[in-house]
């Protein structure tokens, strides 16, 4: 629509007599031999200075009115009326300047700029005349009835340079010769009355600076070479060339620049209409004959034409309005915004728990499947605040209460464990408060509750999300590197380009807040992570060293994942863990992505012995994006779960594998549903234990 509207106006008839009115503007100054005239410098004051600078002025010998107060008619492109010179020096002076009268001079008669000598003066009006006959029409008569010019029609912009401060202003006729007028190096603006017969004489005001533009408005431009960024190659340059040059109802930025490409709003687009319409209706109060009754008619079925696009968008600006003062009176907060996630859980595993076992490993006894299909939820309020529009800060709250397919529960396992199990007594809780902010090109993290190390490092996996990834505990993130004691801590990370650095360090959320001796924030359970990983669109990879410090009693080095040896080498003794993973993701295409990890663990038991113990794991993954529909998730995850492949007190022997498969259906952008399965074949790394499957459907709703 703006592209139409400015190419309107540039064919509109009642707009292309601007140039013939802007190119003959008759200015008129009376100069009196003022007390304050008289106190300002002289420069360059001779009489053959002044013939030379009216001649560049007017093309025809400048006539001197009898009336009184005498006026100078001074007028580029239009023949003076023949009338008497006052005085005959004078006379033979201006008498002896041979005007240019060609047709080029006739165009160029009145530039934008005049040149004086060591200054410049920049006259308001913006353009030259369109056509030799329009440049030599002369002045109305005297009687004419004509409005009167505004004053701000004949503001003339002195430049500064840097050998004059001051600028000469011929003198008229009514003034000696001898006695030159100097103004400052500034912006002067030249009053007007109308004369005799067109309302009154055209005199000129006492010359002053004209008020310095407040810093970060837009100033008025007169060419379309002062916007830097306008380029002929531009689609509109054509239409904003001629609403710069010919009708000055464009203005720029203080720093010289257009910015087209940005948004336009209802101000600013209400300024330059009217702007326009100003000058338009300068122009059909001067000019008798510019409009006709053709003009009209074609404004009238244009207006008519486009009557019905503008009342809609005039009902759809108003709806828009009423909708956001509706939500500006009811909104929660001005900083704080809400997002939600809410999980129904429909789960069962399928075979023989682990047997149980004495001392000497025999088994005591045979159990059979002790789980039945049950339902359980989790909610999640996220709490999103941002003070600078680039910082973060999150509070969490959260009630679960999801099976956990545990070693202490019904399978025997941490192997069977659901991605988002856990259970709180059905009461909201606190689960996570952290702040996150730049610096320079560094991302800092700082909370006292829940911030969890997938959260201040890149995991590298499509399936890191418990309501949207994977389904299995295990699944989901490399657990040698990305689970352990975390909670309460800061990070810092450096984003170098494709680079990307990271160091941080969690204390337990049990711990972090504990004055008693042996807890706190250093003494207690925590995690030091460092990372190092290249992002890049067809491939990711990090490299992760995590440094884990277990209490005893608070032992868990694989955070609940993998068998329960490799969680607890050493039993409850302190124990800390050297953990070093890489992760890789290849993602050629969008809707396919290929990836996997591997973690290696080095733990040592620090007190009641010097033991170590080694552990592993690994995965590969698989992602088939928009997989039947966009919005749609196809994933299967194959790997080993965290084993003790050698220790000086217990290894497990055998090989345990982990066979994952979900597929997530996006119902819209709001709900999704996924069905999938998983097997764990060999349970707790002993190939005597009959497999375990778990199923689970899960519904997610976002808000």
């Amino acid at each position: 629509m703006n592209r139409t509207f400015w190419n309107l106006l540039l064919v509109s008839p009642t707009i292309l007599g601007l140039s013939s009115v802007v190119s003959a503007p008759a200015i008129a100054a009376e100069a009196p031999a003022t007390a304050e005239a008289n106190q300002l410098t002289t420069a360059q004051s001779s009489e053959s200075k002044i013939a030379e600078i009216v001649g560049e002025i007017v093309a025809e010998p400048v006539a001197a009115a009898p009336a009184a107060p005498e006026n100078l008619a001074l007028n580029s492109s239009v023949e003076a009326a023949q009338t008497p010179v006052v005085n005959e020096a004078d006379a033979e002076k201006l008498a002896s300047i041979k005007p240019e009268t060609s047709e080029a001079a006739l165009q160029t008669t009145l530039p934008t700029t005049l040149q004086t000598t060591g200054s410049d003066i920049e006259l308001a009006a913006p353009s030259a005349p369109t056509s030799a006959a329009a440049a030599t029409e002369p002045l109305a008569a005297a009687g004419t009835a004509e409005p009167a010019p505004q004053a701000s029609d004949l503001a003339v912009e002195i430049s500064q340079t840097d050998t004059a401060g001051k600028i000469e202003v011929p003198a008229v006729a009514s003034t000696p010769a001898t006695t030159p007028v100097t103004t400052p190096a500034t912006k002067v603006e030249i009053a007007q009355t109308a004369p005799a017969g067109m309302g009154g004489p055209i005199v000129p005001v006492a010359p002053q600076a004209l008020p310095a533009q407040p810093s970060g408005t837009m100033s008025q431009v007169t060419s379309v070479t002062q916007l830097s960024d306008v380029r002929p190659t531009d689609w509109a340059f054509q239409a904003l060339q001629s609403l710069v040059e010919r009708y000055s109802c464009i203005v720029g930025y203080p720093d010289g620049t257009y910015r087209g490409n940005r948004a336009l709003t209802r101000y600013e687009f209400a300024a330059g209409v009217n702007a326009c319409l100003d000058q338009i209706t300068q122009l059909i109060g001067s000019t008798g004959n510019l409009v006709t009754k053709d003009d009209l008619a074609i404004l009238q079925r244009l207006q008519e034409e486009f009557a019905a696009e503008l009342a809609t968008l005039r009902g759809r600006v108003d709806g828009l309005e009423a909708r956001t003062a509706e939500l500006e009176a009811n909104q929660f907060s001005t900083t704080t915004k809400l997002a939600g996630e809410a999980i129904f859980a429909v789960s069962d595993t399928f075979g023989d728990p682990i047997q149980a076992r004495d001392a000497n490993g025999n088994h005591i006894r045979d159990r059979d499947d002790q789980t039945v299909t049950n339902f359980g939820y989790r909610v999640r309020l996220n709490l999103l605040t941002s003070f600078t529009g680039r910082d973060l800060l999150r509070t969490r709250l959260q009630a679960v209460n999801v099976a956990n397919y545990g070693a202490s529960t019904a399978t025997g396992t941490n192997m069977a464990r659901l991605a988002f199990d856990g259970e709180e007594g059905s009461q909201f809780t606190l689960d996570e408060l952290y702040y996150r902010f730049p610096v320079g090109p560094a991302t800092v993290f700082v909370g006292p509750k829940g911030l969890d190390l997938d959260e201040i490092a890149d995991t590298v996996t499509p399936f890191n999300s418990t309501g949207t990834g994977a389904i299995s505990r295990f699944g989901v993130r490399n657990p040698a590197v990305f689970r352990g004691p975390q909670g309460a801590g800061a990070s810092l990370t450096f984003n170098l380009g494709p680079l990307r650095a990271t160091g941080g360090y969690l204390a337990s959320d049990g711990d972090a807040p504990d004055p008693a001796n042996g807890r706190g924030v250093a003494d207690g359970s925590f995690s030091a992570l460092g990372q190092i990983g290249f992002f890049s669109r067809p491939f990711d990879l990090a490299f992760t060293y995590t440094h884990k410090y277990n209490r005893a009693g608070d032992v868990g080095i694989m955070g609940g994942t993998g068998s329960a040896l490799a969680n607890r080498p050493f039993g409850q003794a302190t124990t800390q863990a050297d953990n070093y993973g890489v992760q890789v993701n290849f993602k050629p295409s969008r809707r396919f992505q290929l990836g996997g990890w591997y973690g290696y663990t080095k733990a040592e038991q620090l007190r009641g012995g010097g033991n170590d113990a080694t552990i592993q794991n690994g995965a590969i993954t698989l992602a088939l994006a928009d997989f039947g529909r966009q919005g749609n998730l196809l994933g299967f995850v194959f790997g080993v779960p965290p084993k003790v492949t050698e220790s000086d007190v217990a290894r497990n022997r055998n090989t345990s594998y982990h066979l994952e498969g979900f597929y997530r259906f996006q119902v819209n952008d709001f709900i999704s549903v996924t069905p999938g399965v998983y097997v764990i074949m060999n349970p707790e790394h002993n190939e005597e234990n009959k497999d375990i499957w778990v199923g689970l459907l899960r519904t997610t709703f976002s808000f």
